[in-house]
């Protein structure tokens, strides 16, 4: 028996595709115990199916998703086009006409994935995302199944290739914010508009995701606040090294004793934690929980082998689920109410970099407002920028959430 996958898209994962059935393929039949076939592959339009069809790609290629859709051969489709619409349409479109689906499309999952999972239950079908979160490393299995009998307490992660290669230059090597963006692009590392990776839009995308998987608990995307790493200067870098840390892009999410709290910023992370070694292009997932303690798992976060890998193993689990004739379980199985937690109960240490005119008593105004919230500081750095301005560098004690609102409100 033939198992009929329909393609949609044919860019850098897809591809990667038939180069894993090829140099694989043994042993991807021996697991799904059957042969998996792409039967046909959705692209733009004819010129791009003339095209990958000169460059030796010998697919069906199709212009039209019903081509797709009302073929009674195929079950399942695999989304690879990227972007919320139409790729929304088209998965509810397939789960609707009976279809099992796998994407790796982070986007869509975090602002639709709630109602995409709530129709592939009440379809009975399988909608998989292995490689939405961290490309190629097995992240949310290993959330939900190996990691089935533990209590995740907090995930951190490192989990955009393009923003930890910028900081990773600007750490060893000295790189300003513009050169690392720069290279960045020329590489291929980052889009023309690099928005959704430098403004840690991205990882919050996968921030969500993760609650899902670790705690149980669905975010919707705005409860997930996001900074990015546009602002760093190599002052921030170099006061980072001198006290000991590395600055990285981190998606944070703990639960508290009121709920859950997550988010995206730049944080100092301590040389000696094993985030701080993750560089270049590379993602980790740094996992605490109460049976094992504390685990990472680190690997390519993006490419395109690494994430076919990841699309491929969710393909093989359901063709085996097909084969044994088993009923098809969600690929979140562990669910709870969303509550999230009180501001109070969110305690950290901040890094606070400011510019303001360079006159006497305002470093006295600062101390009076933050002694005011009872914050205290573990370190005070002032440099002069100009014969106006100066930046002042606070690094504070714990306080909560609370506290620091309400300095800013001073």
């Amino acid at each position: 028996m033939v198992v009929k996958i329909g393609l949609m898209g044919f860019g850098t994962v897809a591809s990667g595709l038939p180069f894993l059935l090829q140099e694989n393929g043994e042993k991807i039949s021996q697991l799904a115990q059957n042969e998996i076939e792409i039967s046909k592959v959705l692209v733009r339009d004819e010129d791009e199916a003339e095209r990958l069809l000169s460059a030796g790609h010998a697919f069906h290629f199709v212009t039209n998703v019903q081509e797709i859709l009302e073929d009674p051969e195929i079950q399942i489709v695999v989304e690879l086009m990227g972007r919320i619409e139409p790729a929304r349409t088209y998965i509810e479109n397939a789960l609707k006409t009976g279809k099992h689906v796998v994407t790796a499309n982070k986007d869509l999952l975090a602002v639709h994935g709630a109602s995409l999972c709530a129709l592939a239950e009440e379809k009975g079908l399988g909608l998989y995302y292995e490689a939405a979160v961290a490309g190629g490393i097995p992240v949310l299995r290993t959330l939900s199944q190996s990691l089935a009998s533990d209590k995740v307490t907090r995930i951190l992660g490192v989990l955009n290739g393009t923003s930890n290669f910028m900081l990773t230059k600007m750490v060893d090597e000295g790189w300003d914010y513009d050169v690392a963006l720069e290279t960045a692009q020329k590489l291929g590392y980052a889009e023309s508009d690099p928005t959704n990776d430098v403004e840690g839009i991205d990882a919050a995308y996968k921030v969500v995701i993760l609650s899902q998987f670790g705690f149980g608990q669905t975010l919707d995307f705005e409860q997930v606040h996001h900074a990015g790493i546009s602002t760093i200067t190599p002052l921030d870098v170099k006061v980072a090294n001198d006290l000991g840390y590395v600055i990285k892009l981190v998606g944070d999410i703990q639960e508290t004793p009121s709920g859950i709290t997550a988010e995206v910023s730049p944080a100092f992370v301590p040389i000696s934690h094993p985030l701080a070694s993750v560089n270049g292009v590379m993602n980790a997932v740094f996992v605490e929980s109460i049976g094992i303690g504390q685990s990472m798992y680190y690997g390519p976060g993006a490419g395109k082998e690494p994430t076919a890998t990841s699309v491929m193993a969710d393909i093989v689990k359901l063709v085996r689920n097909l084969t044994d004739g088993v009923a098809i379980q969600p690929f979140v199985e562990y669910k709870r109410e969303t509550v999230l937690s009180d501001e109070s109960d969110i305690i950290s240490e901040y890094y606070i970099s400011l510019e303001t005119a360079d006159e006497s008593g305002k470093m006295l105004r600062l101390a009076e407002i933050f002694n005011t919230e009872s914050v205290s500081f573990k370190q005070i750095i002032q440099e002069s920028l100009d014969e106006q301005t100066a930046r002042l560098v606070l690094i504070t004690h714990q306080m909560n959430k609370n506290n620091l609102d309400a300095c800013w409100i001073h």
